[in-house]
């Protein structure tokens, strides 16, 4: 049998760290875990030529299709207190569906994964009707300054275009003090995620809510966990159609993802499955 197939549409960026810039962003952490777990996988982004060796890499694990742009996305983090000050330094080209491929439409699963409000909101409605679509809304919950210090803004689109949505996987952090947020979008979107990093997630799906745990893990390198978590809950949820399975599945995979630094230690299918064959969540 053919693999599925994952589409992740968003900006690959360049984090600033030490001085030194590392390839990151949804797209990224999103497409290696959908490759770790079997999937072919598409991403489809916008980044400048400074992105090229990045891409390339990212290449070995995905086709990539890149719309030209005269920036790549890139952020600097700041921490002042044990809190996070994240400032954007230069933005990519926007993505609109016209840029999808010829066929890519037709994917298994479409993940929405904006990290600068990047991702046009009408791809919602751009996908075959058997594609499963999932979103990461972390982009749309963002404003920038002047000086391009990140800060939480409200993002709450009408109801028909969240009961279209399939599933949102946010954590607390993206939506700030706007705790409501998340009651809108579990009110309307069929499956919304809350991840709480060491705490697990909380599930809103079928007019229930449910507390899950995770994995203990030993922390190393935090980035991107919820990517990965995002991507291997929508890939389970896709497989199984049980969101509570799909959530357990995704918790584990996010906790071993911090294990080791950037994408070396996102797991394999097999390691997963085995740690949940052996453990109860």
């Amino acid at each position: 049998m053919a693999p599925l197939v994952y589409l992740v549409v968003g900006h690959v960026t360049q984090d600033l760290v030490d001085g030194q810039l590392v390839l990151g962003g949804t797209a990224t952490y999103s497409a290696v875990t959908a490759a770790r777990l079997g999937l072919k996988v598409r991403v489809l982004t916008a980044a400048g030529v400074t992105a090229q060796p990045a891409l390339e890499e990212l290449a070995r694990d995905a086709e990539v299709s890149v719309v030209e742009s005269a920036e790549t996305t890139v952020f600097k983090n700041t921490y002042s207190d044990d809190r996070r000050v994240q400032y954007l330094l230069s933005a990519g080209s926007d993505l609109t569906p016209s840029a999808l491929p010829g066929g890519w439409k037709r994917s298994d699963i479409a993940h929405l994964g904006p990290v600068a409000n990047e991702v046009d909101q009408s791809f919602v409605g751009a996908f075959a009707r058997r594609t499963s679509l999932g979103i990461t809304p972390q982009g749309w919950l963002r404003s920038w300054d002047s000086d391009g210090r990140v800060r939480p803004e409200p993002w709450m689109p009408d109801p028909e275009w969240l009961r279209r949505a399939g599933a949102i996987v946010l954590s607390q952090e993206d939506v700030g003090e706007r705790l409501d947020l998340i009651d809108y979008y579990a009110r309307y979107c069929p499956v919304t995620v809350v991840t709480r990093g060491y705490r697990g997630c909380t599930l809103y799906s079928g007019g229930e809510v449910h507390h899950l745990g995770t994995r203990p893990a030993r922390e190393v390198d935090p980035t991107g966990a919820g990517d990965v978590f995002a991507a291997a809950f929508f890939i389970r949820l896709h497989e199984t159609g049980d969101a509570v399975e799909a959530a357990r599945f995704a918790n584990v995979a996010g906790s071993m993802a911090v294990e080791g630094p950037g994408t070396t230690t996102i797991p394999a299918r097999r390691q997963v499955a085995d740690w949940l064959e052996n453990h109860r969540l």
